[in-house]
């Protein structure tokens, strides 16, 4: 992969580490539209549905403010969700006017049915290395998530 960002420079050489993480990166948006398929849901609804499974139930304003969309979108995408099973909504006990979204308990399963074997996997490529270099992997990532996080920042400014 040669970058040449608005053609101002010659292409930089991209080490190969920088290119499988970019790989990488592609795979997994491949593989979120796969789980989207599977469950029958846009990537909208998805990005929802991970929420949900991840921090329980939310408020639509909390949904609307995740996802960046509008309280009018959240209801659409609610509606879409709910229709097919996979949300419920309950009373918001601290917000008597309120609801609270929730991942279905049969939704829930069937996300985590494809996403554990995923994570499981990766998660153990890590034993094909000694300690050390485990250590030196992780360093490297945690650098690499702390670039892209300056640069989303940024972007959000």
């Amino acid at each position: 992969m040669q970058i040449d960002p608005g053609g101002e420079r010659p292409p930089a050489r991209v080490r190969p580490a920088s290119q499988h993480l970019h790989r990488l990166v592609e795979l997994s948006s491949e593989f979120e539209r796969g789980l989207a398929r599977e469950l029958g849901i846009n990537l909208t609804d998805l990005e929802a549905m991970e929420h949900l499974i991840q921090d329980g139930p939310l408020s639509p304003g909390d949904i609307a403010r995740r996802l960046g969309i509008s309280a009018a979108s959240v209801t659409i995408a609610v509606d879409r969700l709910s229709a097919m099973g996979h949300v419920s909504r309950q009373p918001n006990p601290l917000d008597r006017r309120g609801v609270l979204i929730s991942a279905t308990p049969d939704s829930r399963q069937r996300t985590m049915s494809v996403l554990m074997p995923m994570i499981f996997a990766v998660d153990g490529v890590l034993d094909e290395f000694e300690p050390e270099q485990q250590a030196t992997i992780t360093r490297y990532l945690l650098r690499v998530t702390d670039r892209y996080q300056e640069k989303v920042d940024r972007l959000g400014d």
